[in-house]
């Protein structure tokens, strides 16, 4: 079982994520005491009898404020059994944009509803997101349970009812959990609560610290971007001419093949350095300095990968867009695509199909992608790039779209056709 489990929240506006975060740090003694301290003297201030906990998390003035959170707030708590790192990501559709980039190296993510309200349009939307995301495991916290008196009928229908649209976009039967749980008062959170003999399930942090999170598999195709080639031409280090960065697929040993791309070069792997000294294996998510076995003309941005498995090279690709700009795109749109360390220059060639979250199907040849719109594209690219398919490496396989005109993020891809 993985020691690490990334993982993010979504849901609509108001169903208590940041209380449920909260409760969490709370009840897994991950708050300092002068934190607590904070929190209850801001409580009292707001005339309430108990600590809010929602504002451990919510952490921006404005956020306080309006008892919302507008921002991605990254947490990090452990147990005796595992450590996690948690996105607590926004509700309100306008910020869907930041659901999309919480989500996007979740392991796990925990939808929340309120009991009251059930499924709604902006819980199908984020869970279309998190499907085409690739997210492997998700839990549906049916939160709010004692606003409803803890009945177990409301909880199963709205328990199936998510069950059979996480079904509709890919989810195994059975694989989806739904926990009922009251992140103010505690319920099922860290521990069961009589409240709801009904249920029989795992509390949502015993879930949490056991279900199993597939590591990398071993044999996945090596996947390397460079980020910066060493050079240090010292006294000690005249010759030395190392590649650094984080693999992001696969595992490299001394002696394995590769090829540099685009540039279709080819050598061998002489050496795997790291700060602690040499390597005789690595694997994905290890920073490590590559040392070849040919002096080759390679460059940041540049990607070393196996060399009997190597990834596409093309100067056009298929790619699934969530658009995050209020600007809207239109066929024919200048961008620059920033692929792992390489930016370079694109233009949109065709808008495919957008992306219908609610009905579930898709829309061909729309005009335009607006904000939070979900689309299928063509985009050329004025160098041909080494990309893999999003579902087979999500590191080589996703990418930024940018405005070239003032360097905001316009959009997130992901290489392939990720609905039909």
């Amino acid at each position: 079982m993985s020691s690490l489990l990334r993982l993010a929240t979504a849901g609509s506006v108001d169903d208590g994520k940041s209380t449920l975060v909260g409760r969490l740090l709370y009840d897994t003694k991950s708050v300092l005491a002068d934190q607590l301290d904070a929190v209850t003297r801001a409580s009292v201030d707001k005339g309430l009898s108990t600590p809010d906990l929602s504002l451990l998390v919510d952490g921006l003035r404005s956020e306080r404020e309006q008892g919302i959170t507008i921002d991605v707030a990254y947490r990090y708590f452990a147990t005796p059994r595992r450590s996690f790192v948690l996105a607590d990501t926004p509700g309100h559709v306008q910020y869907t944009r930041n659901t999309v980039t919480g989500a996007s190296t979740a392991q796990l993510a925990v939808l929340l509803v309120d009991a009251r309200k059930g499924v709604i349009e902006q819980t199908r939307r984020h869970a279309a997101v998190l499907a085409l995301l690739g997210v492997p495991h998700l839990v549906l916290a049916v939160n709010k349970i004692d606003l409803v008196g803890y009945d177990e009928a409301i909880f199963t229908v709205i328990a199936e009812e998510f069950a059979a649209h996480a079904e509709s976009l890919g989810y195994a039967r059975g694989s989806v959990l739904a926990v009922p749980v009251s992140a103010l008062e505690g319920d099922n959170v860290a521990t069961h609560s009589d409240k709801t003999p009904w249920y029989s399930g795992p509390t949502l942090l015993e879930h949490l610290e056991t279900v199993p999170v597939a590591p990398d598999p071993h044999d996945s195709a090596f996947r390397f971007p460079v980020q910066y080639v060493i050079r240090p031409r010292t006294a000690d280090y005249p010759d030395y001419r190392g590649y650094a960065g984080q693999i992001a697929a696969g595992t490299v040993r001394p002696g394995d093949e590769i090829i540099v791309l685009p540039q279709g070069l080819r050598s061998k792997v002489e050496r795997i350095d790291t700060a602690d000294g040499p390597l005789d294996e690595a694997g994905a998510g290890t920073s490590v300095t590559l040392l070849l076995a040919d002096e080759l003309d390679i460059a940041r941005g540049d990607l070393i990968a196996s060399a009997d498995r190597p990834p596409e090279v093309s100067d056009e690709i298929t790619a699934t867009l969530c658009w995050l700009s209020a600007k809207p795109l239109q066929a024919g749109a200048r961008v620059l695509v920033k692929h792992g360390a390489r930016t370079v220059q694109a233009f949109v060639e065709d808008l495919h199909a957008r992306f219908d979250e609610q009905a579930l199907s898709s829309v061909a040849a729309p005009d335009s992608l607006a904000l939070n719109d979900i689309g299928q594209v063509t985009l050329r690219l004025a160098e041909a790039i080494g990309v893999d398919d999003y579902g087979t490496s999500p590191r080589t396989g996703a990418f930024l779209v940018i405005d070239p005109k003032d360097g905001d993020t316009l959009a997130a891809g992901m290489v392939g056709e990720r609905f039909a």
